[in-house]
C-alpha cells in the first residue's frame, strides 16, 4: 500500500479522509464495513485513506487492528492511530509489526493519556514508561522502521488541555514534526478563521508538513455540547445562537450540522492553506454523505473496492446455479434484468450456513437488514440502502447493531476530564457514605460537584423530573448509585423542550428505567422482589466485573425503552436495552470505576475503596414496561 505522503504528491485536487472507531459489537462491525463501502463507492469519490482510532493505553488494540485489517481487504488505504503511554512497549511493537504484515504504511502517532508515575501505576512491580510523549513514538518508529511508515501527528488549533500556553503547544508541535512527522491531523474546531490564523502561525514557526483539518459534523445538540466541554474549543456566537432554537429537534440539528460543515470546508479549501479534509464520522454516515454531495464531490472513485468478507443477514437463499453473462441463472433462466435486485436480496446456501452458525455462536441480534438497492442503481452505490437507520439519537442506548453504539462524542470510554479537574470536583472518597454524599451532591447541582466519572455534564432537565426518587436511591441509607435513568413518557410532542427528540410534528414515548450500582447481597433481594412483586412488568439485568450475570428475561429479548412516531416515517426506536447492550455497557461502567481509582496512589484508602467497588459490586438495570403509570418503577423500588 502507498504512503500518505506519496498519495498527497500525486493528488491534483482536494481530498478527504474518514475516521472510524472500532465498534463495540460484532454486528456493529459488519454494518460499519458496509457503511464504509458505501461512503467510498460511486457516485461518491473514494477517500484518500481511512483512519482507525486506538484507545488510550491500548484498550482497543485488538479491535482496532481487526477493523484496520478488514478495511485493507476492502481495498482502501488505512491510517492507524497509535498511542504509546501506559502500556507495554511490546504492544507498540506488535501493532507496528501487524501493520507491516498487512501492508499498512501510515501511522498517526499519539501520546494518549498522560503517563502514570510509579506511585499511581496499576502494576505491583511497575516499570517506567518507555514512551513519555508522542515525539518519543515518532523517533522510535523512524529509528526502527526508517521510511517504511508515513507518520502523522496531532495538531491543536485550540491548545491541548495539558499545554501551558498557546506558544508552548505550538512549540511542542514543532518538536513532533522535527522528530520525523510527515503530516498533521488537527483536533476538531468550529472557528474557521481561528484555524486559518493558526495555520499561518505554524508556517511562520517553520512547520512545513501538510496540515489536514479535522471536521466533525454536529450530530445532535447534547453530543455537541459535551464535546465542546471536553475539548474546550471555542464556538462562534453565531453557531450557538443558531443551535439554541432547534436544540430539541434532532433532525434540524443534524441538517444544520451538515450545512455548517459544508460551509466550513468550502472556506477552508478556498484559503489554499490546506490540501484536504479529515472527517470525524462517529461511525455515522448520513452527515458526511450529505456534505460530500453538497460539495459536489461526486467523481467516479479511482479505487476498485472489494466486497466486505463478513456475511450479511436477512437475504433469500438462492440455488447454486451458474452465472450467465453476469446474470444470475434461476431455474435455468437468465434474470439479467433483475440482477441488481436479486443479488442484493439473496445469498448462496453456503453463505446461509455461515449465517446460521454466526447466530448460534453469538446468541445476539444479527446485523441490521438492508433494503434492496433502487432498481437501476449500482449495487454498492448506497442509493436506497439502509444508510441512516441509526442516525439519531446515538450513543450507548441505541441498537447494538449500530456501528455507533456506545459512542456519544468520539471521546471513547473512560474519564472525560483531566486528572487535576477530576480531583478537584470529585474529592477523595474513602467510605461508602462519602460516595453517597458525592453522588447526591451532583444530583442537587452543587457547584462543588458539576460532574461525576459517569457524567461530564450537569443533570439533564428530564432527570430533574424524577429527582426525588434519584436522591433517595443515592442516599447513604440505600447506597444505590445511579448512572442512568429516565421517566415514563406517554405521547409527548417531539418538540418538547424536556423530553422531545427527532423531527418536528411527532410524538415520543418512554418507559421508565434506572441503572445503579449495588452491593452483591442486594442483587438477590432485588431479583426476588421483581419475581414476587413485579407483576411481569419489570425487566431485570444485573452483572459484575467478574462476568456473573442475572436476568429475568428470555434469551434474545429486546426492550424498546424509547420510541417515536413521526410524520411520513416508520416508528423509530431510539433506545433499546437487551442483554448484549447491557453487557457491553457493564464492561465500560466497571472500567470507569477502575480509571477513577487510578487518580489516587496505590494502597491509599480511596484507591482501595474504588477498586473494591469495581471488583465486587454489581450493576443493575430495571425497566418498567407500563409507561402510562409514571410512578410505577419508583413505587416498586422505594416502597417497603
Amino acid at each position: 500500500m502507498p504512503k500518505i505522503t506519496s498519495l498527497l504528491e500525486d493528488r491534483k485536487g482536494p481530498f478527504h479522509t474518514f475516521e472510524f472507531f472500532p465498534p463495540r459489537t460484532e454486528a456493529g462491525l459488519v454494518n460499519l464495513l458496509d457503511r464504509i463501502q458505501r461512503l467510498a463507492s460511486a457516485p461518491l469519490p473514494s477517500p484518500l485513506a481511512v483512519s482507525v482510532t486506538w484507545g488510550a493505553g491500548g484498550s482497543t488494540a485488538d479491535k482496532s487492528l481487526e477493523l484496520a485489517e478488514h478495511i485493507t481487504k476492502l481495498g482502501l488505504e488505512v491510517i492507524l492511530h497509535l498511542t504509546c503511554t501506559n502500556m507495554p512497549k511490546e504492544k507498540v511493537d506488535q501493532a507496528l509489526e501487524k501493520c507491516k504484515s498487512l501492508g499498512i504504511r501510515n501511522i498517526l502517532a499519539l501520546r494518549g493519556d498522560a503517563p502514570r508515575s510509579e506511585e499511581y501505576s496499576t502494576d505491583p512491580n511497575p516499570q517506567p514508561d518507555y514512551f513519555q510523549h508522542a515525539d518519543d513514538l515518532v523517533r522510535y518508529i523512524r529509528k526502527n522502521y526508517e521510511d517504511y511508515f508515513s507518520i502523522g501527528v496531532a495538531g491543536y488549533p485550540t491548545p491541548h488541555p495539558d499545554s501551558e500556553s498557546f506558544e508552548s503547544d505550538l512549540e511542542y508541535l514543532k518538536v513532533k514534526c522535527d522528530a520525523g512527522a510527515d503530516f498533521i491531523v488537527t483536533q476538531l474546531f468550529y472557528d474557521v478563521q481561528g484555524f486559518l490564523d493558526w495555520v499561518q502561525v505554524c508556517r511562520e514557526k517553520g512547520i512545513t508538513q501538510p496540515i489536514i483539518p479535522g471536521i466533525m459534523p454536529i450530530q445532535n445538540f447534547s453530543s455537541f455540547r459535551r464535546l465542546v466541554n471536553l475539548t474546550k474549543c471555542p464556538v462562534p456566537e453565531s453557531i450557538s445562537s443558531d443551535l439554541l432554537p432547534i436544540s430539541s429537534d434532532d433532525s434540524s440539528v443534524k441538517k444544520y450540522g451538515a450545512e455548517l460543515a459544508t460551509k466550513m470546508v468550502k472556506q477552508i479549501l478556498e484559503s489554499g492553506l490546506v490540501p484536504g479534509i479529515h472527517f470525524c464520522t462517529l461511525n455515522l454516515e448520513k452527515s458526511v454523505r450529505t456534505i460530500l454531495e453538497n460539495l459536489n464531490w461526486t467523481a467516479t472513485p479511482t479505487v476498485k473496492l472489494e466486497k466486505s468478507p463478513l456475511v450479511r443477514h436477512n437475504r433469500l437463499i438462492e440455488d447454486d446455479q451458474p452465472i450467465t453473462n453476469g446474470a444470475i441463472a434461476i431455474n435455468g433462466h437468465s434474470t439479467s434484468n433483475h440482477n441488481n435486485q436479486i443479488s442484493e436480496l439473496s445469498i448462496s446456501p453456503s453463505e446461509a450456513s455461515q449465517l446460521a452458525q454466526w447466530g448460534l455462536q453469538h446468541h445476539s441480534l444479527p446485523p441490521v437488514p438492508k433494503k434492496a438497492a433502487i432498481q437501476g442503481a449500482p449495487s454498492n452505490s448506497g442509493q436506497g440502502q439502509e444508510d441512516s437507520w441509526d442516525e439519531y439519537p446515538n450513543g450507548r442506548f441505541t441498537d447494538v447493531r449500530s456501528p455507533a453504539y456506545g459512542e456519544i462524542d468520539g471521546w471513547g470510554s473512560g474519564l472525560k476530564i483531566t486528572a487535576a479537574q477530576a480531583l478537584k470536583e470529585w474529592g477523595t472518597p474513602t467510605t461508602l457514605s462519602e460516595l453517597s454524599e458525592f453522588f447526591t451532591s451532583y444530583l442537587k447541582s452543587s457547584p462543588q460537584t458539576p460532574t461525576t466519572p459517569f457524567c461530564d455534564l450537569p443533570l439533564s432537565p428530564e432527570s430533574l423530573t424524577i429527582l426525588p426518587y434519584l436522591l433517595e436511591l443515592n442516599s447513604a441509607k440505600m447506597n444505590c448509585w445511579t448512572v442512568g435513568s429516565q421517566p415514563a413518557v406517554d405521547a409527548i410532542n417531539s418538540e418538547d423542550a424536556i423530553h422531545g427528540w427527532g423531527p418536528r410534528g411527532g410524538y415520543v414515548f418512554q418507559k421508565s428505567f434506572v441503572e445503579f450500582f449495588v452491593k452483591p447481597e442486594e442483587v438477590r433481594k432485588l431479583k426476588e422482589k421483581v419475581e414476587k412483586r413485579g407483576g411481569g412488568k419489570i425487566s431485570f439485568y444485573a452483572g459484575n466485573k467478574k462476568g456473573d450475570f442475572k436476568t429475568n428475561t428470555e434469551e434474545d429479548t429486546v426492550n424498546a425503552v424509547t420510541w417515536g412516531v413521526f410524520p411520513g416515517q416508520e416508528i423509530v426506536q431510539s433506545t433499546i436495552i437487551e442483554t448484549e447492550s447491557f453487557l457491553a455497557w457493564k464492561e465500560e461502567a466497571f472500567d470507569i470505576w477502575t480509571e477513577w481509582s487510578l487518580l489516587y496512589p496505590r494502597h491509599s484508602p480511596a484507591r482501595k475503596l474504588l477498586e473494591g467497588i469495581a471488583s465486587e459490586w454489581w450493576l443493575v438495570s430495571l425497566i418498567h414496561h407500563d409507561y402510562k403509570d409514571k410512578e410505577a418503577l419508583w413505587r416498586f423500588l422505594l416502597e417497603e
